[in-house]
């Protein structure tokens, strides 16, 4: 499936090469200008070609998707001033019997390369832009499945693991009846614990759950963590909302947080591990910080595929409206995620 994927914007493209462009040009008019204007020609088939990929690369529907709507028009208007300046360029005086018929033949000829240059390029324009967009509906078509079957492949996994929350809940609050009075560090871990399993119960039916809901479920898996480190790794955990209640799919950030602790803590090493999160206007901002102190083979093997499907995730849910970037510079490894949630996310059904 990913191989058809990545062979149709190729065909695409050889097709708008080889067959698109030199029927655009050999059934117009313009395989006369050779002739008479073979500069303007190769310009303008130069142009044609670059519009097409230039728009090929700013991914428009993208664009559009994401409501980066001035960017557009901007894109759009720097072409037409393109297309303009090159219908300007000054072609070659043609030479009849009469400096009249010269002039008017010359005249005729001009306003036939103007209209045929803005036509050749609205079709170029029109055969980029659909091509996009049924590329980019495709991809999506496709993304919507891979999301629904991960969804589906973890549902069953849920399903056959599943214990009965009545029985887990009881027996935690038995569980805890055992630990109230040996050591309030005890108590608060195995509160913190409940309130995890809770979430994870809770949220597995929900499509969105409350951000202030996944501060707290973040919080107390940091906390948790913490327990079973020593002083030699720093934990720096800050988050900063103007709207907690605003919603967001559940454990959305949860795979960046575990692989911070899984590669960046040490119990010998001095290491830091900074996880922050901000929401302003709408705008989520979460960034991850730490070392690569273990696992380093398998932290450059395993952890792409990891992030490969947070990437399938987020790009079924906020396409064209997030960004995700994963960098390791001098044993330094930085994720930074930012969403625009002023948009509701996309679900997909069972």
């Amino acid at each position: 499936m990913k191989s058809i994927e990545r062979r149709i914007p190729l065909v695409i493209d050889l097709f708008f090469c080889i067959i698109f462009m030199p029927l655009l040009v050999f059934l117009g008019p313009a395989h006369v200008w050779i002739w008479d204007a073979t500069i303007y020609f190769i310009l303008c088939t130069a142009y044609l070609y670059g519009c097409y990929f230039t728009l090929k690369r700013l991914h428009i529907p993208q664009l559009f998707i994401g409501g980066h709507y001035r960017r557009i028009a901007l894109i759009l208007a720097v072409s037409l001033l393109l297309t303009f300046l090159l219908t300007c360029y000054p072609l070659p005086r043609l030479d009849f019997v009469t400096p009249t018929l010269s002039r008017y033949h010359t005249q005729l000829r001009d306003r036939e390369v103007t209209v045929t240059t803005w036509l050749m390029f609205s079709l170029v324009m029109a055969y980029s832009l659909t091509t996009s967009l049924v590329t980019e509906l495709y991809s999506q078509l496709l993304q919507k499945r891979r999301v629904e079957a991960e969804r589906d492949r973890a549902e069953l996994a849920m399903f056959k693991a599943q214990i009965s929350p009545h029985f887990l809940f009881n027996t935690l609050n038995s569980l805890y009846s055992l630990v109230i009075g040996t050591s309030q560090k005890a108590e608060d871990a195995f509160i913190k614990f409940t309130d995890i399993l809770k979430y994870t119960y809770v949220t597995i039916e929900r499509e969105t759950v409350a951000l202030q809901e996944e501060i707290n479920y973040i919080r107390n898996y940091i906390d948790l963590q913490a327990i079973r480190l020593n002083s030699h790794t720093t934990v720096s955990w800050t988050y900063e909302t103007d709207d907690p209640s605003r919603e967001i799919p559940p454990m959305l950030m949860l795979t960046f947080v575990e692989n911070a602790f899984k590669y960046g803590a040490s119990t010998s090493r001095d290491c830091r591990i900074d996880i922050s999160l901000t929401l302003t206007d709408g705008q989520l901002h979460f960034t991850t910080r730490n070392a690569v102190m273990k696992h380093a083979d398998e932290f450059r093997t395993e952890l792409p595929k990891g992030m490969e499907n947070c990437r399938a995730r987020l790009k079924g849910l906020y396409p064209g409206r997030h960004t995700l970037t994963a960098s390791e510079q001098e044993g330094i490894y930085t994720v930074d995620l930012t969403i625009n949630l002023n948009v509701t996310p996309q679900h997909y059904g069972k």
